[in-house]
Formats: C-alpha cells, sequence, structure tokens
C-alpha cells in the first residue's frame, strides 16, 4: 500500500512540484532510458550490506527501488519518498510495491523516527526544493551517526545547465564551494563529489 504523511508547510512550493512532476510520471523513464548503470553506480557508492535500511528521497517513478532491495535483501528496508502522487502511482504500477515501502512526503519533513536508516539516496531532489538545507537537516536527522548519503544525477551539471539554456556557475547549489559548506552546517561530512559528464555523485557520511 502506499502510505500518505500529512504535512503543513511551504504548501504553495509543494503544489508547484507536484504541477510539474504530475503530468511527467507516466513518461518518465521512457526519456532517461539509458541511466541505469548511473544509478546502479550510484547505489553502490553507499556500501549497503545485506539487512541493511536505506531511503530513497524524492524516488520518483522508484527507478532505483529495484537496486536498494538488491542490495539490502529480502531482510532489509526500503523505503521510497517523494512529494507527487502520480509518481508513486507510477512506481507502483511498475510492480516497485514489491521493492519497498512508497510515502507521499515532503523530504524535509518525514514520518520516520531519528536514525532510522544507514542509507540515503537523493537522485535529482535537492535543486527541486526550496530549502535544500532544511531537506539535508532532515535526512541527516532519520540516518544513523556513521550512515551515507548519495546525491546523485545522471549527468553532471555542465550538462544539466545546457540541457536548460545557462551557464554552469561555481555559486550553483551543486557546485562544490557551495554545497560542502551547506553539507557540514546540516550534520554531514562530505567525502567526494564526480562532476563529470556523464554524471554527478557527491557522497557524504552522517556525522556523529
Amino acid at each position: 500500500m502506499v502510505l500518505f504523511h500529512d504535512r503543513r508547510v511551504d504548501e504553495q512550493e509543494l503544489a508547484r512540484t507536484r504541477d510539474f512532476f504530475g503530468p511527467r510520471a507516466a513518461g518518465w523513464e521512457a526519456r532517461f532510458r539509458g541511466d541505469g548503470p548511473a544509478y546502479q553506480a550510484a547505489v553502490d557508492a553507499l556500501g549497503l550490506a545485506p539487512g541493511g535500511r536505506a531511503l530513497d528521497a524524492g524516488c520518483g517513478t522508484g527507478r532505483a527501488l529495484p537496486m536498494l532491495r538488491a542490495a539490502v535483501g529480502r531482510a532489509g528496508t526500503v523505503v521510497g519518498v517523494d512529494l507527487t502522487p502520480e509518481m508513486l502511482a507510477t512506481a507502483a504500477g511498475y510492480g516497485r510495491l514489491a521493492d519497498a515501502a512508497l510515502v507521499m512526503a515532503d523530504a524535509a519533513r518525514l514520518p520516520l523516527g531519528e536514525g532510522r536508516v544507514e542509507a540515503v539516496l537523493a537522485a535529482g531532489l535537492l535543486p527541486n526544493l526550496a530549502h535544500p538545507g532544511a531537506a539535508l537537516r532532515e535526512l541527516a536527522r532519520v540516518t544513523r551517526p556513521g550512515g551515507r548519503l548519495a546525491l546523485f544525477h545522471p549527468v553532471g551539471r555542465a550538462v544539466l545547465a545546457a540541457r536548460h539554456g545557462r551557464e554552469v556557475r561555481d555559486d550553483d547549489l551543486l557546485s562544490v564551494p557551495t554545497l560542502v559548506p551547506l553539507l557540514l552546517a546540516t550534520g554531514w561530512a562530505p567525502e567526494a563529489v564526480d562532476d563529470g559528464a556523464e554524471r554527478y555523485l557527491a557522497t557524504a557520511t552522517r556525522a556523529g
């Protein structure tokens, strides 16, 4: 079943996000068919072991959920969280309820207890948030000390900027000078940033 979490924060921003992603949900994966290997590499970077507990924050149609399930095995726990009901319905239509619990929630207010997960995948999440720092702080809250975070996009910042007709900037949210201080301020210890043409992957560890 798909679980629903009641929120009362930034409703206009949340509505704009749903209005953008909702109509695109059904055809989302068809637009990006070749992204599977990059998603798998991002999941591998989390270092999950059988029996582990993983969160896919902003899971969309749930592309990474089978990979996360394979990493933790049937004894593990996988939760996929997204704000857009159409995305979650599409994920369920793909059969991904067999891989994870699907939860409709704001990434900045998660219906999870403190330290409940060991790894968080956030694919394309932060640039779509009005308050990315609040979301990173919330992701830290639900992650145990020493747990891992992977901020991922299947193409790098320069390629993504070109798609949107703009130049890549040093003060972009996902640039090293901007992201590293933000991670440090929200409970994360940055590890590495890979910002090549084929992917963006920033990893961090939950500070103690």
